[in-house]
């Protein structure tokens, strides 16, 4: 699948290449937005993450689609893995699909149709993800999950870079995996770090957000190589 706005070629839809490492800009430094994305793509990181947060479904604002937009432009050749975290995500695909948003990912919390927003999504030419909170329970999902591109288990509670992995969300994480398909893939972003990256993939999970862990860090490369095939236990 190729992006039929960006003409990039769609990595969730390729779980056959392998484990991806998805940079969160909520992390970068926004003075050199541009220059911070290409220096996370060129250490190896296969996606960039947009986090977009609204106030209300998140107890913080972020970027809308004018950031995504500029990310677009600065680096016209990454895949934008973009996480809306919303009180009415499906209002906001067109906007972003428009800004060059590859993939959008709303959350099972909000969405009263779900079918309807992937859909969207892909009537947009972007492939469609769908997010569970760490205390929402697994059920929610029964009958939603097996419908998506991707599914995306937080494992922070949204709203800020920087938080603690919470632990107990790799054992939801393990059920999910065994629910999928070959052809869809399982995304962990929150406290993604090398320390805990290994279980992460152990888990299921064939792509990594990271923010802090990335660009908290002085050597790009190596975060990143350690969050794909390295880490703790």
């Amino acid at each position: 699948m190729t992006d039929t706005v960006t003409g990039v070629s769609n990595l969730i839809t390729r779980p056959d290449i392998g484990t991806l490492v998805s940079a969160s800009i909520l992390s970068a430094d926004f003075t050199r937005l541009a220059s911070d994305c290409h220096a996370a793509l060129d250490a190896g990181a296969d996606t960039l993450h947009v986090d977009v947060m609204d106030g209300h479904f998140a107890p913080n604002l972020s970027m809308g689609p004018a950031v995504c937009a500029a990310v677009r432009r600065g680096a016209p050749a990454a895949f934008l893995d973009v996480h809306l975290m919303l009180t009415d995500p499906t209002s906001f695909l067109e906007p972003f699909a428009k800004a060059g948003a590859d993939h959008c990912t709303g959350h099972i919390e909000v969405l009263e149709d779900p079918v309807a927003f992937r859909d969207r999504c892909h009537r947009l030419g972007m492939s469609a993800g769908i997010a569970i909170n760490p205390e929402t329970p697994l059920e929610v999902l029964d009958g939603v999950a097996e419908l998506f591109d991707l599914v995306l288990v937080m494992s922070v509670h949204p709203g800020f870079s920087g938080q603690s992995f919470i632990n107990s969300v790799l054992e939801k994480t393990r059920a999910l995996s065994a629910r999928l398909g070959p052809t869809q893939r399982l995304e962990m972003d929150g406290g993604v770090a090398p320390a805990n990256a290994t279980a992460v993939r152990d888990a299921g999970c064939d792509v990594l957000v990271a923010a802090t862990a990335i660009f908290g860090g002085d050597d790009y490369a190596a975060s990143i190589e350690a969050l794909r095939n390295g880490g703790g236990s």
